[in-house]
């Protein structure tokens, strides 16, 4: 018999996630307990209604996410929030969130996972986040236009698809870096630079840092924020599974972004 307590342990020490810096509506950890046996472990991107019910459908009682129950801050129990924590207590599914320190995990993080699914290898960190590289970043010689077909292949996989901003047909990437989920911004195209950075593989940004990229000579691949940030929740529950011999599941509900 397996308790949330032991299981909780065991993610925070793989993770570190005590003292890892992350935005306050992160709350990273358990966020809804249970004092009732583990017997199987449903992972998904974002936790909302959909995924708690198919979690509950599937015989899960502890659901792993990336985006956990408070990204809206603080608000009244009123709509999608109310019925999200009633769906939680009344089926007395346990919540585990993590956000930054399973981006940034070296083995089993969001970043160096999409590294490894777009044939890339890492060798050093990206994406300064306070005293925490979040992303990766390292050499290759490929075909910009080969890196854009494998990274949308990936986004098309998770109901998406990959956009880019300007590029040259015979273009090669020569220095690329990674950064999931939102994560085109003006610090990343600032280090991206500092870097000498060429292509740079995000989930999605907004429309200027197409504008700005262009002029600085960067091609950006936004991948899709969900596509991109569907492997360190899955491999979080893989390891969780073979830890305590449980069953898993992936709970695979797109956003289209």
């Amino acid at each position: 018999m397996t308790s949330l307590s032991h299981i909780a342990r065991d993610i925070d020490s793989l993770l570190g996630t005590d003292g890892f810096p992350d935005y306050a509506q992160a709350i990273n950890g358990v966020q809804v307990e249970t004092r009732t046996d583990i017997v199987k472990v449903a992972a998904a991107v974002d936790l909302r209604e959909r995924t708690i019910r198919s979690a509950v459908d599937q015989g899960a009682n502890l659901l792993l996410v990336h985006h956990g129950l408070f990204w809206g801050g603080l608000q009244p129990l009123r709509g999608p929030h109310y019925r999200r924590i009633h769906a939680l207590l009344a089926s007395g599914m346990a919540l585990y969130s993590s956000h930054l320190p399973l981006d940034a995990h070296p083995e089993i993080g969001n970043n160096v996972l999409l590294a490894r699914e777009l044939g890339l290898t890492p060798s050093a960190g990206f994406a300064r986040y306070e005293t925490i590289d979040i992303g990766v970043r390292g050499e290759s010689d490929i075909a910009t236009a080969e890196l854009i077909s494998r990274a949308d292949a990936v986004a098309r996989r998770f109901g998406g698809a990959a956009r880019h901003s300007p590029s040259e047909p015979q273009r090669t990437t020569r220095r690329w870096a990674i950064c999931t989920g939102a994560g085109a911004s003006a610090d990343t195209l600032r280090e991206a630079v500092q870097h000498r950075i060429d292509t740079l593989i995000v989930g999605e940004g907004p429309h200027w840092t197409a504008v700005d990229a262009d002029e600085l000579g960067i091609v950006i691949i936004y991948a899709g924020h969900y596509a991109t940030e569907t492997f360190g929740v899955r491999a979080l529950a893989d390891h969780v599974g073979r830890a305590f011999d449980l069953p898993t599941v992936f709970i695979d509900v797109p956003t289209g972004l």
